[in-house]
């Protein structure tokens, strides 16, 4: 049974341990599948198993209240089971986003790809410990992308209502392919503009964390061509806000709150709506330093502070978290549509406060 969606309830708390139930059932069902192939492939469904055992559950979230919205039952296991797909296709998406970006560690572990180097290390095999993680880490990615669908499809729901599904379901999972390459072109073209990043965040983020997975609830309620407009309304500008709130964090969080070292999008290289603002507002010199520290791997905790400090003194800051406020507020006003449930009115817009708070 799902959690009262009562109102002291948080809008995450009424869905994420019905997903949680859900992803370990199909999870152990499958794992012994695949044992079955071979015992040797523990250590792969280990690492699986790391990465959805983490997460904020977000997509799933606006699934279930895009079906709710859309008058959906509150206590259908069906949406449950559909929602939680979307946690493959996200553990998917981050694990190859690792092997793009080289990151050492996601959700403060080791990122799924080291995780994989250091066993290819620990027993001493043959060949590169570096090109092996990253090679079982891409097919693992797959593998969870496989498992995404599978378990859409064996969801409950009557194949024409999945197939009413299907619209945003796949069209979510194209746009988040083609936003990761708009993301890791724009790191070698170096463009830094506003509007190279907000098509990034509009695909990368928006549709696939907020709108599409809306719009997924509502197709499953049967109401998806009433509602799409209005979770797009709410969804675009929400999506981007959030992913602003993660870029700002990426620089300046707490790495016990995002578990990542300190400035690591720093030393990542990614060309933020952060990295395009403060570009915009320096003079040529500091903007060539900038550029020139921006992307490298060994970045000293000197060069951070300053990169923090020009971003701030810039003025770029404030520029970013005034954004995320009208961003949020535009999302806000999206919900006053007399289309949209009542009962889910209040829970979409406290999601707004949530994704965008400065400490997700």
């Amino acid at each position: 049974m799902l959690p009262s969606s009562s109102s002291s309830a948080s809008p995450v708390s009424v869905i994420r341990s019905g997903v949680d139930r859900e992803l370990s059932g199909f999870s152990a069902a499958h794992r012994a599948q695949v044992l079955g192939i071979g015992e040797e492939l523990a250590p792969a469904m280990d690492a699986l198993e790391a990465m959805l055992s983490g997460g904020k559950r977000l997509r799933p979230t606006f699934c279930y209240w895009g079906w709710r919205g859309a008058g959906g039952a509150a206590d259908d296991e069906r949406v449950v089971r559909a929602a939680a797909s979307l946690e493959f296709l996200q553990a998917c998406a981050l694990v190859h986003d690792d092997v793009i970006d080289n990151s050492d560690t996601r959700r403060g572990m080791p990122a799924t790809h080291k995780r994989l180097a250091k066993l290819h290390a620990d027993h001493g095999w043959s060949g590169d410990s570096e090109t092996f993680g990253m090679g079982a880490a891409i097919l693992i990615g797959d593998l969870c992308l496989v498992w995404s669908d599978e378990m859409y499809q064996a969801s409950g729901f009557p194949a024409e209502v999945l197939r009413d599904g299907r619209l945003p379901f796949d069209a979510m999972r194209t746009e988040v392919m083609a936003g990761q390459y708009l993301d890791t072109l724009e790191q070698v073209r170096g463009t830094a503009t506003r509007e190279a990043a907000l098509r990034v965040m509009r695909y990368k983020s928006a549709k696939y964390t907020v709108e599409r997975p809306l719009h997924l609830g509502a197709a499953l309620a049967g109401r998806h061509e009433e509602l799409a407009g209005v979770y797009t309304a709410y969804g675009i500008p929400l999506g981007i806000a959030f992913q602003l709130r993660d870029d700002v964090l990426g620089v300046f969080g707490d790495p016990s709150t995002t578990g990542k070292p300190a400035g690591d999008d720093l030393r990542e290289g990614k060309r933020t709506l952060v990295v395009a603002e403060t570009l915009a507002r320096v003079d040529a010199a500091d903007a060539e330093r900038f550029r020139s520290l921006l992307g490298e791997p060994d970045l000293p905790v000197e060069s951070v502070e300053w990169m923090r400090s020009l971003i701030e003194d810039s003025g770029a800051l404030a520029v970013c978290e005034e954004l995320i406020g009208e961003y949020a507020d535009e999302a806000v006003a999206a919900l006053e549509s007399p289309a949209l449930d009542a009962d889910a009115r209040e829970p979409l817009r406290r999601l707004v406060v949530a994704a965008t708070s400065r400490s997700h």
